[in-house]
């Protein structure tokens, strides 16, 4: 209304220009009374608010949809098209979602962003906007560049972050500042609108959530290389808990490739420590044979699909390792009461106090947070549903192990810690679920902790 004010007032006047309102029964030549000059703004205020009205019913009937995971979209995502009998819903796109599940399949081979933009472009896979228009549709996107059909990195990052391909509807991640201005900002993704299972995934939430944290770890690829080494960015010094990088070595038959510690690379004090890679991997891949086999034995599967003996086993697990952590904070919280009793009789000094006094409260602090811990792996053991676990259907997949592969590690490996040069340790992805397996069937647990020959 300020605008509308300024423009009938001002602007016109001065370029000559005659204002006509027919509805309002308005001639801006014959205005002659005060009464014009005060109902014309009145009435303009009153229109201003009627249109931020509307907006504000609009966006919050969008954010409605929203919260019920009805896609309010224009063009569905890569991967997606809309459900011809309702357009708030999405169906899988069968060739495009190929597509997708490849993108996430290199990427756990080791491929970087910009690796599997070129195998796509190499093997004339059309990016998502020139799919889509081939499929009829007239759709535009920012990520296009120079009028180029092409892949690039950027536009498979997106698709390897976006929670869409797990069933997971994630909207409102840009909005109008206001119905006046065109200008969008960027919505803070804990913000955004989410809502789970809302269509059928394309991927299991297992892979996407271990492809997000590739993005965490180093994946350097070497110029000649199109994928990372098979261990790379898993390897960690067990001393100083950093990455272990390669590096090669002239030997008598040529050269070697070992893993050193970075720390120590860099002349940072940390002790020597080194190992042959091909020593590693084998020793990795011996243990993984160990390990999946062990989980995927027969007698243990059998009794595993109705596996609530097993739950109520795991429950009986985490009660006892809670109750001992509490015995560890009763014992600490009681040391701290007795410091204090020394202290007031004198027997400990202002700065001895203070020391222990802190250590003993952040050792208490650190219980805490590790019966927490405990607390919410109990809610979902109890929340899960009575279905055979997940993590059963990922082991199987990989079967017989006979060859160490780079989506075999980043699906069951979290980290390998390395010692030295003959002791290695390995955090499985699913240590806890298969120790407590192990202990259910009467077996010995895989022993993490490994020679290498």
């Amino acid at each position: 209304y300020i605008e509308t004010g300024r423009y009938i007032d001002q602007i016109f006047p001065e370029m000559g220009v005659r204002f006509i309102s027919v509805n309002d029964n308005y001639d801006s030549k014959n205005e002659t009374s005060d009464a014009d000059q005060i109902v014309i703004p009145f009435k303009n205020l009153i229109n201003d608010a009627y249109c931020r009205d509307i907006s504000m019913k609009v966006r919050s009937q969008l954010d409605n949809k929203r919260r019920n995971g009805k896609f309010i979209g224009s063009f569905a995502g890569y991967g997606y098209k809309k459900d011809p009998a309702d357009n708030n819903h999405l169906i899988i796109d069968d060739k495009a979602a190929e597509v997708v599940r490849q993108i996430f399949n290199w990427r756990l081979e080791g491929y970087s962003h910009w690796g599997i933009a070129k195998k796509l472009n190499g093997i004339g896979i059309l990016p998502p906007m020139e799919y889509k228009r081939s499929e009829g549709m007239n759709f535009t996107t920012g990520l296009r560049r120079n009028d180029d059909a092409k892949w690039y990195a950027g536009n498979v990052q997106m698709i390897l972050k976006n929670e869409l391909y797990i069933g997971t509807m994630a909207q409102g991640k840009k909005r109008k500042i206001n119905y006046k201005l065109k200008q969008i900002q960027e919505i803070d993704e804990s913000e955004w609108i989410r809502v789970k299972n809302m269509h059928e995934p394309i991927i299991t939430g297992e892979i996407f959530d271990r492809v997000q944290m590739l993005d965490k770890i180093d994946m350097r690829v070497s110029p000649e290389r199109e994928t990372v080494n098979i261990l790379s960015g898993f390897v960690k010094c067990a001393h100083c808990g950093q990455n272990m990088i390669i590096r090669k070595s002239r030997s008598g038959k040529g050269y070697q490739s070992y893993y050193i510690c970075s720390t120590r690379k860099h002349g940072e004090g940390c002790a020597y420590h080194s190992i042959n890679m091909k020593k590693l991997e084998n020793a990795v891949l011996e243990i993984l044979q160990k390990q999946v086999e062990m989980a995927l034995d027969f007698d243990a599967l059998g009794r595993i699909m109705d596996h609530r003996p097993l739950e109520a086993h795991k429950l009986k697990l985490l009660d006892d390792q809670f109750s001992t952590l509490q015995g560890e904070k009763d014992r600490y919280q009681e040391m701290k009461e007795h410091l204090y009793e020394d202290y007031t009789a004198k027997i400990v000094d202002d700065d001895d106090y203070e020391e222990l006094k802190t250590r003993f409260e952040n050792k208490i602090e650190e219980i805490i947070q590790m019966q927490n811990e405990v607390k919410e792996k109990k809610e979902n053991i109890l929340n899960e549903p009575l279905l055979p676990p997940d993590w059963i259907s990922e082991l199987r997949e990989f079967g017989c192990i006979e060859k160490l592969t780079r989506k075999m590690v980043v699906m069951l490996i979290d980290e390998i810690l390395v010692y030295n040069k003959n002791e290695i340790e390995i955090k499985f992805h699913y240590g806890d679920e298969i120790a407590a397996l192990a202990e259910y069937v009467g077996k010995k647990p895989v022993n993490k902790k490994g020679a290498v020959s």
